[in-house]
């Protein structure tokens, strides 16, 4: 029996603008641009990573990092899911090793927090908002 493995590698993102979704990740969350490639037609395959996900395990080797495609809304149904593409729910978790650090850093560049951090049994946790609205949760798991 072969041994299953399997991995993420993208999660979609409708974005309003390739552009400005870029410089709100890039510059406020200091995410990475991973891939900017023109696709013709207005389109583009834009994938974007958090600082440092690069995938290394803990024995050395790399595995595949989960990307943010970052896809343009291009449709009726597409535009009215921007910002709110889980019906208000947190979409994506974005775990850290120093929540004080990035919450710091990140209020300090104007992101917008729907609440105050608290501490809860499995650590430190905020929600977020990115330009359009999409709700993120910064998260430093307890060891």
């Amino acid at each position: 029996m072969t041994n299953v493995q399997q991995h993420i590698g993208s999660i979609a993102l409708v974005v309003k603008d390739y552009d400005e979704a870029i410089k709100f990740y890039t510059q406020k969350l200091n995410f990475e641009l991973v891939e900017d490639t023109n696709l013709g037609e207005g389109r583009r395959w834009v994938l974007i990573s958090p600082p440092n996900s690069n995938g290394a395990s803990s024995n050395g080797t790399n595995s595949s990092r989960t990307n943010l495609l970052l896809a343009k809304a291009t449709t009726p149904e597409q535009i009215s899911a921007i910002g709110n593409q889980t019906g208000g729910r947190v979409f994506l978790f974005l775990h850290t090793n120093d929540f004080w650090r990035d919450y710091n850093l990140m209020l300090s560049k104007g992101v917008t927090f729907t609440e105050e951090p608290r501490v809860e049994p499995y650590g430190t946790v905020v929600v977020f908002e990115d330009l359009y609205g999409t709700k993120w949760d910064l998260l430093q798991l307890n060891n």
